[in-house]
């Protein structure tokens, strides 16, 4: 009897996924694989892949914390082994320049340590890691067996108002910026601290999008080949972006708004406007990015502690760096709702319905989060999302496309308009303040 229970279980098995698939089907949606057939493709596909990653906050916890990236365990989510577990082709590692600096000074300065941390832990691991900076150096690092670290500089006050400064940071390795990071500069709107208690986005609301100035940093990066990041930008910024920018945009880690209602995350119609220029969307993986219900939880503790946020910020107002210290240890005692990782699939999806299979990549924000969502804890589990999106249906073309080949062609494209104006001197705009 037992016998026969299991061989009538697993026929009924078949039939049911047998049903599902044809649901599927007839709803416009690809049917989901048999759940057997899966891992060893799935594991296949992930080893031949190229997988980029442009977004690892790896630098900013090294330059909290020094250790080796040969040994595992080095930051919260990255490290040598764990790339190799993931099957991580090229990650880029963010050169984040805190917003703090915009009131300091001393941006660009923050910004060469950083790149030169970089620098140090390529060079300290030459049989695992190569410095990179096109997809050429991509795909040879993949047939070489090694690891291709980029760089990408979060925050663009990190130029300090300067192409000369922007021109030099792309010689020295970095391939994209984010135009802001939480803070608006001088020349371009932020979303502004959306994650904050008393978090009001009118007041970063300073140019309504893009300065003139801002215009021609876009257009600089254009010419250099330095990708445009819309990350971080206020709508009404990214909006700017797409009409001024003459090469394809990407956003290097965002998620959806239709899924998670926050400011960092894109709308539908923005999804639209990056891929109809040629750009990717690049999936950030942490919960409150991925899942409504972490947010609904995250702003009621916000409420909680605002009393005492206001408190340190009123009190520290003269201490800049003291004062975002204090708010973040504050933040760090908030209970941290994690997601389940299926939710960074639902996103994925969401991205090729609105715009199409080749207008999405990953974008992780690992080590720049602090909740990643059960089941994708670091970098060493990124080959679940391979297979569940093959559990779901997607050919393994597309899947290749998500996991690097889409953002490849995005980079290929940005090249080629960087090299069609190499003819057009650098350009000699300076940044002007506003008239009192």
């Amino acid at each position: 009897m037992l016998l026969r229970a299991r061989t009538v279980g697993r026929v009924m098995t078949v039939l049911v996924v047998a049903a599902a698939a044809a649901v599927a089907t007839m709803a416009g949606a690809p049917p989901a694989a048999p759940a057997g057939t899966i891992d060893a493709r799935a594991r296949r596909l992930h080893a031949s892949a190229i997988v980029v990653d442009t977004h690892v906050d790896a630098p900013d916890e090294l330059h909290g914390k020094w250790a080796d990236i040969g040994v595992p365990g080095a930051t919260r989510h990255f490290d040598i082994p764990r790339a190799r577990a993931g099957g991580l082709t090229a990650p880029f590692f963010a050169v984040y320049v805190p917003a703090t600096y915009a009131e300091t000074g001393g941006a660009a300065r923050y910004t060469l340590e950083i790149i030169d941390l970089v620098r140090r832990v390529v060079a300290a691991h030459p049989a695992d890691l190569v410095a990179a900076t096109t997809p050429a150096d991509i795909r040879r690092a993949k047939k070489d067996g090694r690891i291709a670290v980029l760089m990408g500089i979060e925050g663009g006050h990190a130029i300090e108002d300067s192409l000369a400064a922007l021109r030099q940071f792309h010689a020295l390795g970095v391939r994209y910026m984010t135009l802001t990071h939480t803070n608006t500069n001088h020349w371009a709107d932020s979303t502004g601290p959306f994650y904050m208690p008393d978090y009001d986005p009118a007041a970063a609301r300073i140019h309504d999008g893009l300065s003139d100035f801002g215009r021609e940093v876009v257009r600089e990066m254009n010419r250099i080949g330095m990708l445009v990041d819309v990350s971080h930008v206020s709508d009404a910024t990214l909006a700017d972006v797409l009409e001024t920018s003459r090469a394809p945009v990407f956003a290097s880690h965002s998620s959806c708004r239709a899924l998670s209602n926050i400011p960092r995350n894109l709308t539908d119609d923005q999804i639209r406007g990056i891929a109809a220029k040629g750009g990717v969307v690049m999936i950030n993986i942490g919960s409150y990015f991925l899942d409504q219900e972490t947010v609904d939880a995250a702003r009621a503790e916000n409420e909680r502690i605002r009393p005492e946020y206001l408190r340190i910020k009123t009190s520290m107002a003269a201490d800049p760096k003291g004062r975002d210290a204090a708010i973040g240890t504050l933040l760090e005692t908030m209970p941290r709702r994690r997601t389940s990782w299926t939710r960074a699939v639902d996103h994925i999806e969401h991205v090729i319905t609105v715009a199409g299979p080749g207008a999405v990549g990953l974008g992780s924000d690992f080590d720049g989060i602090r909740d990643p969502p059960e089941g994708l804890d670091d970098v060493s589990m990124l080959p679940r999302l391979t297979a569940e999106l093959l559990r779901r249906g997607h050919s393994e073309a597309d899947v290749r496309g998500f996991l690097g080949e889409n953002f490849l062609r995005f980079f290929e494209k940005a090249l080629a308009v960087s090299a069609s104006l190499s003819s057009e001197p650098p350009s000699t705009a300076v940044y002007t303040p506003p008239a009192n």
